[in-house]
């Protein structure tokens, strides 16, 4: 019987589940399983040394360990490489282990426009900060800029990847909000660098946290007209996208969405 699941610290508010298990299903997958697989960062390597032996084609990565899903990689893709974070595992007999990740290629697929020739504003410095960072300039965006609490983080992704360290948010065509804050339901906005009525200067508001009402930050968004892009829309893309990985088979995202909006909150897997 074939195991799939997801790796995190903590994980039990994740939909994923919910959404590959249901697309497993849709697709006839009869006896494939998805589940929560809580990995506390000191246990990491071992426990996912263990998945292929216990029955595991792949596993989702988030929170805290998409850095780390990139160093046990032994065939990591171009673009985990360059992104320096990994949220899909697939293992192959042999002990071969891919890394890919599927945050980039489903956030600039979820954008109404184009990213070319864009300005962005990226919220956070983490695994998911980095998949933004990358995708954006991959895509010809004109001008990334990162903000982080800790500024260090910030200096260290641009040097890295690209883009330049802001101290305050400014206008731009897109804000991406990276960090977890608003993860517990809470209002975001004394912890990021905009207020509500900051988001006029944004031409779209991407939030990769989720929520099944919508977050604050998108709430606000959407009461000014702004288009957003919420974190159900981007699980289901960056799930999708790993279900074929995993599987070989296309998922119908429609089942996707229906699972993952049957559900509470959480944020990016």
């Amino acid at each position: 019987m074939p195991r799939l699941g997801v790796l995190g610290w903590p994980v039990a508010h994740s939909r994923s589940p919910a959404i590959h298990n249901a697309a497993l299903a849709a697709a006839g997958l009869e006896g494939w399983r998805y589940q929560l697989l809580p990995a506390p960062p000191e246990l990491f390597f071992e426990l996912v040394a263990a998945l292929p032996g216990a029955g595991f084609a792949g596993a989702n990565v988030t929170i805290p360990h998409k850095r780390a899903a990139l160093a046990l990689a032994t065939a990591p893709t171009a673009s985990a490489r360059a992104i320096g974070a990994a949220n899909t595992l697939t293992f192959a007999d042999g002990g071969e282990v891919t890394a890919d990740n599927t945050d980039a290629p489903a956030l600039i697929a979820s954008l109404p426009f184009d990213a070319a020739d864009k300005t962005a504003l990226v919220l956070g410095a983490g695994g998911s900060a980095r998949a933004a960072v990358w995708a954006l300039l991959d895509a010809g965006a004109a001008q990334v800029g990162v903000w982080n609490r800790t500024r260090g983080r910030a200096h260290a992704l641009c040097d890295e990847l690209g883009g330049s360290v802001v101290e305050r948010a400014g206008p731009a065509d897109l804000l991406v909000n990276c960090t977890s804050v608003g993860l517990d339901g809470s209002e975001p906005f004394d912890r990021l660098p905009v207020s509500p009525d900051d988001l006029g200067d944004y031409g779209c508001v991407v939030d990769l946290v989720y929520t099944a009402a919508g977050t604050g930050l998108t709430r606000a968004a959407r009461a000014r007209g702004i288009a957003t892009v919420d974190g159900l829309e981007l699980l289901v893309g960056q799930g999708a996208l790993s279900f074929q990985r995993f599987t070989g088979i296309a998922p119908s995202r429609e089942v996707m969405r229906a699972a993952a909006a049957d559900g509470s909150y959480g944020a990016q897997t």
